[in-house]
C-alpha cells in the first residue's frame, strides 16, 4: 500500500484535472489511495473532491506544510508521494516513483516538471527546470526533494518531523526538509521519467518577478539554518549565484560612476561578466525553444534582479524573525503551489 497526499486550497480550477490523472494511474487501484487535505477551501474545492473515491480530510487554513504533514499522519501506505492541486501526473508517475525505492537506501525521491503552457514566461520558467534537472542526472544522491512530485518514506518523514509548518506558503518547505535530510545522511534520488505537467508556470512577468522575489526571500531563511547550502547544493546552477552577484555589482556601481568616472570601468565589466554569465543559459534554451532562447537574457535579468531583491530582503528580515513570526513578512498570506 502506498498513498497519495495531495494538499489542496481553493483548487476548484484544477483539483478536478489532478484527481483524474491520479484515479486513473497505470497502477493497480487496490494498492493505493488518494488523500486530499483540504486547507480551509472557501470555493467548491471539497464538492468536486467528493465525487471521487478519495479520502477528504479538512483542516482551518494553516498552510501547505501543515496539510501535507496532516496527510502523512493519515496515510496507511509505507511509501507517501505527494503532488499539487495544481499538477496533473502522467499516466505513469507512481510506477516511475516507486522505481528509485527498490533500493534500500533511497529515502526520497523526486519527479520531474513539466508543462503544457504556451505563454513566453511559462515556457521560460519550463526551460529553468530542465536545466537543474541535468544537474540532478548527474548526481550521485541528490539534497533537492520538490513537493509537485515528491516520495518519502513514510517511517523516516514522520520520525523527522515532516515539514516545517512555519513557512506559510508552497515557498521552500521543501528545500528546508530535503536540507535536514541531506544533512542526516540519507540519499535521495531524482527520476526525470516521474513527471507531472504543472497547470500553473507563471504566466506573466509581474508573477514571475512576484515568485522570484519569495523564492529569494524563503530560501535565505533556509540558508540560515543550513548555511553550508548557500555555498553549494544539487539543485542550484552556480551560474544563477554569480548573474545575481554581477548584476547588482553593476546596478549598485552605475549611480556612484556619475559622480566618480573611475568606476565607469568596474561598472562595464561587471555588466560584461554578468552578460557573459547568460550565454551557457541561452544556448541551453536556443536548443529547446528558440524564441525564448533569444528573450533569454532579458529574462535572466529579471531573474537576477528578483532573486537578488529577495535575498536582501531575507538578508534584513530574517535575522530578526522566528520560526513563529515568519508570516509577519508576508502579512499571514498562505498559499498552495
Amino acid at each position: 500500500m502506498l498513498s497519495i497526499i495531495v494538499p489542496a486550497y481553493n483548487a476548484e480550477k484544477t483539483i478536478r484535472q489532478c484527481l483524474n490523472a491520479l484515479v486513473a494511474q497505470a497502477y493497480p487501484a487496490d494498492l493505493y489511495e488518494i488523500i486530499v487535505v483540504d486547507d480551509g477551501s472557501r470555493d467548491r474545492t471539497k464538492a468536486i473532491v467528493q465525487e471521487y473515491a478519495v479520502r477528504y480530510i479538512r483542516q482551518e487554513n494553516q498552510g501547505p506544510a501543515a496539510a501535507r504533514n496532516k496527510g502523512a499522519n493519515a496515510a496507511r501506505g509505507e511509501i507517501i508521494l505527494f503532488t499539487d492541486s495544481d499538477c496533473v501526473p502522467d499516466t505513469d508517475w507512481i510506477n516511475q516513483m516507486l522505481i528509485p525505492f527498490e533500493k534500500p537506501e533511497i529515502v526520497a525521491v523526486k519527479g520531474a516538471y513539466k508543462t503544457r503552457q504556451k505563454s513566453i514566461v511559462a515556457r521560460f520558467a519550463q526551460i529553468e527546470f530542465e536545466e537543474r534537472f541535468e544537474m540532478l542526472e548527474k548526481a550521485e544522491s541528490i539534497d533537492m526533494v520538490d513537493t509537485y512530485s515528491a516520495g518519502f518514506r513514510k517511517e523516516l518523514f514522520l520520525k523527522i518531523g515532516g515539514f516545517d509548518t512555519s513557512f506559510p506558503e508552497a515557498n521552500n518547505e521543501d528545500t528546508e526538509l530535503s536540507y535536514r535530510i541531506s544533512n542526516l545522511g540519507y540519499k535521495m534520488a531524482f527520476n526525470s521519467q516521474a513527471k507531472v505537467y504543472h497547470l500553473n508556470h507563471p504566466d506573466s512577468i509581474r508573477k514571475y518577478a512576484r515568485l522570484k522575489f519569495w523564492r529569494g526571500y524563503w530560501r535565505m531563511v533556509v540558508y540560515k539554518k543550513f548555511p553550508g547550502k548557500m555555498i553549494k547544493d544539487t539543485y542550484t546552477p552556480q551560474t544563477l549565484k554569480l548573474q545575481i552577484l554581477f548584476l547588482y555589482v553593476s546596478l549598485g556601481l552605475w549611480l556612484p560612476a556619475r559622480i566618480l568616472p573611475c568606476l565607469n570601468l568596474p561598472c562595464i565589466l561587471s555588466g560584461a561578466v554578468f552578460v557573459l554569465l547568460t550565454i551557457p543559459f541561452t544556448a541551453f534554451a536556443v536548443k529547446r525553444d528558440s524564441l525564448v532562447g533569444l528573450l533569454s537574457p532579458f529574462l535572466l535579468s529579471l531573474r537576477a534582479a528578483s532573486l537578488g531583491a529577495g535575498i536582501i530582503w531575507g538578508m534584513i528580515n530574517s535575522s530578526s524573525l522566528s520560526a513563529e513570526n515568519k508570516t509577519v513578512v508576508v502579512k499571514g498570506k498562505r498559499t498552495h503551489g
